[in-house]
């Protein structure tokens, strides 16, 4: 091992290392996981938790909105920590679910009504409209506080 930090995110450790065949120099990131976790989906089958699943469906209601990389980062580790830290080793596929609603709520309102539109099942035009007013209430609440 050539050199061992942490990664800008905080979230895991960077290492530089020196194959001892061939002498190439490669990185890798290590990540501290506090438990094994289960997924339970709604139809009752049980999978294992994989973390780049979670960041795809950031990255696909994300997708051509000007979010920076990093903030998504943030956001799929802190729901990673908050899984871990539940003391649950299954967890539910819904869980998981408004997890990610609350952290696009945050991070992008179309990102938000995507990702709705495909966890709520949406049918008709009437759902993104109960969205998007739930959205503009909570704007014009943002707005009296300042």
């Amino acid at each position: 091992m050539k050199d061992s930090r942490p990664a800008e995110d905080n979230t895991s450790i960077r290492r530089r290392r020196i194959c001892p065949d061939c002498g190439g120099r490669f990185t890798t990131f290590e990540r501290v996981q506090l438990r094994e976790l289960t997924v339970l989906k709604k139809t009752g089958r049980k999978v294992p938790f994989d973390r780049n699943k979670l960041v795809r469906s950031f990255e696909i209601a994300l997708r051509k909105r000007p979010v920076d990389r990093d903030r998504i980062e943030r956001a799929v580790s802190g729901i990673v920590r908050r899984l871990e830290s539940s003391g649950e080793t299954e967890i539910s596929s819904e869980q998981i679910g408004l997890q990610v609603l609350e952290a696009l709520k945050s991070l992008d309102d179309v990102a938000f009504v995507r990702y709705a539109s495909v966890y709520r099942d949406f049918s008709h035009a009437e759902d993104f409209e109960q969205v998007i007013s739930e959205i503009n209430a909570k704007i014009s609440r943002d707005s009296d506080i300042e």
